[in-house]
């Protein structure tokens, strides 16, 4: 019960973080462009403004995710990276000038680097069913701040009023607000933010080699061999394991045989995952088009986002109080979309998400490109096509968002989640500098700017379609029958063990399993053909031998 409270009270803790900084983003976009020009900056400065916050987040991400690999201390390093928040909002309400603007959105972005973190934390408590909709809970309430946030513009933009030597108004008021808020938060953290265990039950009691039924993910599946969990994510509960004719060769018996001392498994397994992690871990195919996804999403929102206040100051002349309102009502179809998409993720996979967010995706480029490259007709006529562009353009990010989010924290190494976060998450903020860069420097050429977005997710197209078979979580199957090594299973730091990964089946076993590429019982073509001539080789070096002797 204990645990249960604090898991509860940790997760609210987790929803406030992600909601606050919902509400920084949407307090402070409607307005920072007006407060630039009060501070005489070019337009450029816009996109600078807003590639700052995501240039430091990029490169505090990874150094945050491999301080919590090392220590799993993540209440110690969000109570850390909120002071960067705390420091950067009121250097946003200081003002003074446009460089020390521009400065604070970067000391501000800092903070931003404790989510890889907090995705790593979840990865490790969080079921792997229920993966997906717990991310799609948590986005969710990043989405509600940015609803919440322009509703308080329309009182943070009566603040005017003098703070000793500072000025409170409409363009200060936001960083000041944003900076007691994350104060409040620090108390918050403090009392209410535990660093849980990532399991209840302990499951290492339970006999080696017994179907016992869940198994964490923290614990192995079988034996003691630590390197398997260095080297993929969640796995399933194998099936018990087929008998063999002589206990004493059978794969979860036997010893690894070394014929010097081997340093202690936790040592090994450390540098094994280490190893693994840099040079394999990232190149992956899957990996990369979910890295892909995360960019391209990323990289189209933030230059659609960049360029919606000058467009609607050019041809509805809106000011601060109609953006807040369409973002306040964009984020209200966000919300819907990461509700709906949370029942979704119960009852289909994850890559027929990304799939129907990809489609939405090249929907919403196509008509923008077609109707907002070049508005015709009236204003009503202009407001329209507007409105359905950007509906359109929001209705497909919940989906591909949760779904790139989830296949990665599965197909990626459990005991690195925190830099394996922090890598994704530096990805994307790569694209959010990039994305406001190029958005607020082809505001009047969109023809360019909308087809470079359009070939973005063609190119992602292409990659999804190809790599569709790979987009899954790896599970465990049966090897017991095999015990020879492979040039694959050493790599993957598997030999003496029985378990593989259906991504990575063993080019010597030639067992009829369920591959996750045909959904049949037979093993692929290209691994059917290793095993014949692996077997010809060894029949032609015996014949040879029979000869010579």
């Amino acid at each position: 019960m204990e645990y249960k409270r604090k898991k509860k009270m940790t997760y609210f803790t987790i929803g406030l973080i992600f909601l606050l900084s919902g509400m920084e983003y949407a307090v402070i976009l409607p307005t920072i462009w007006r407060y630039l020009q009060t501070l005489g900056a070019a337009p450029y400065f816009l996109g600078l403004g807003l590639s700052a916050f995501s240039l430091s987040g990029l490169l505090s991400g990874p150094l945050f995710g491999h301080w919590f690999d090392k220590t799993h201390a993540t209440k110690k390093i969000i109570l850390f990276a909120n002071l960067f928040e705390i420091v950067g909002n009121f250097m946003y309400f200081m003002g003074y000038s446009k460089w020390l603007l521009i400065s604070s959105r970067l000391v501000a972005g800092v903070g931003t680097g404790a989510g890889s973190s907090i995705f790593g934390f979840m990865s490790r408590c969080t079921a792997h069913e229920d993966r997906s909709t717990v991310f799609a809970s948590v986005m969710a309430c990043r989405q509600v701040g940015l609803m919440i946030g322009p509703a308080l513009n329309l009182f943070l933009r009566l603040c005017d009023f003098q703070l000793g030597p500072f000025v409170v108004n409409k363009y200060t008021a936001p960083g000041l607000f944003m900076c007691l808020m994350w104060t409040l938060l620090q108390l918050v953290v403090v009392f209410m933010f535990w660093d849980i265990p990532p399991q209840e039950e302990p499951v290492a009691e339970e006999p080696v080699g017994e179907g016992a039924g869940e198994v964490g993910e923290g614990e192995p599946l079988i034996g003691p061999c630590p390197d398997i969990l260095g080297s993929y994510g969640s796995v399933v509960t194998p099936d018990p394991p087929r008998p063999s004719a002589n206990p004493a060769v059978s794969n979860v018996n036997l010893p690894r045989v070394s014929p010097t001392p081997s340093p202690p498994p936790e040592e090994e397994g450390d540098s094994s995952s280490a190893s693994f992690s840099m040079s394999r871990e990232f190149l992956r195919e899957e990996v990369v088009v979910l890295f892909t996804a995360h960019f391209v999403i990323l990289f189209n929102q933030t230059a659609l986002e960049t360029v919606v206040t000058p467009l609607t100051q050019q041809y509805f002349n809106f000011g601060e109080l109609e953006n807040s309102i369409i973002y306040c009502i964009c984020s209200v179809e966000v919300i819907a979309g990461f509700l709906f998409v949370h029942w979704l993720c119960r009852r289909t996979a994850e890559r027929v998400v990304l799939a129907v967010g990809l489609i939405l995706c090249h929907i919403s480029c196509v008509w923008c490109l077609i109707f907002l490259a070049n508005p015709q007709g009236n204003l009503p006529w202009q407001l329209a096509e507007f409105i359905i562009g950007v509906f359109l353009q929001i209705s497909g990010l919940p989906f591909v968002a949760v779904a790139q989010v989830s296949l990665f924290s599965k197909v990626t190494s459990v005991k690195s989640q925190g830099l394996s976060q922090g890598v994704r998450r530096s990805v994307g903020g790569l694209a959010t500098i990039l994305g406001p860069l190029w958005g607020g420097g082809l505001t009047g050429h969109m023809y360019i700017m909308l087809g470079l977005m359009m070939a973005l997710l063609a190119l992602f197209a292409i990659m999804f379609s190809f790599s569709y078979p790979r987009l899954v979580a790896p599970t465990v199957v049966e090897h017991a029958d095999c015990s020879d090594d492979c040039g694959e299973c050493r790599a993957r730091g598997l030999r003496g063990t029985s378990q593989l990964t259906n991504n990575m089946p063993c080019s010597r076993c030639f067992y009829p399993k369920r591959h996750f590429m045909y959904g049949t019982l037979f093993t692929p073509l290209r691994y059917r053909s290793d095993f014949f001539c692996s077997r010809l080789g060894e029949l032609i070096l015996v014949k040879c031998s029979n000869l010579l002797l």
